[in-house]
């Protein structure tokens, strides 16, 4: 039971810490625990989930906060603020892609930095990654 548990948890870390600006690996952590067999391959979906969204959401408040420090206009060159045009010009809908890796973090940090509404980002965000995961499991199963 406790070796099932911590092998949870640690699909959750690796999974929060993979969302974050640091880098990590959760698929193949999460694709190692499905073809173990040890663990409804639902729950792991789920943990993954759940742990990759929140750390997208850290992510989010990361750079909100950096946007009340550091105005737009006064730090970013006019390419870069294109580029930060363009996701408040699709809005929410652009965080669907923050599973992608390398610009998936940029996106959830400028979906704050530009305070695009906080539950529908979380949602739109959840719904990306949970369908990564659950293709994956599902490829591996």
């Amino acid at each position: 039971m406790l070796e099932t548990l911590s092998g949870v948890w640690g699909l959750f870390f690796s999974a929060f810490i993979s969302s974050t600006i640091a880098p990590g690996g959760s698929e193949a952590v999460l694709a190692y625990m499905v073809s173990e067999g040890h663990y409804q391959v639902a729950q792991l979906v789920v943990v993954a989930t759940v742990g990759n969204t929140l750390g997208a959401m850290t992510t989010w408040g990361l750079g909100a906060l950096a946007a009340k420090k550091f105005p737009i206009a006064a730090l970013l060159p006019k390419k870069k603020q294109n580029a930060l045009s363009f996701v408040k010009k699709r809005g929410v809908w652009v965080l669907f892609f923050s599973w992608l890796p390398v610009i998936g973090d940029g996106l959830c940090f400028a979906g704050g930095w530009l305070k695009l509404p906080l539950l529908p980002a979380c949602l739109v965000i959840l719904s990306g990654k949970l369908g990564r995961y659950a293709l994956l499991a599902w490829l591996i199963v």
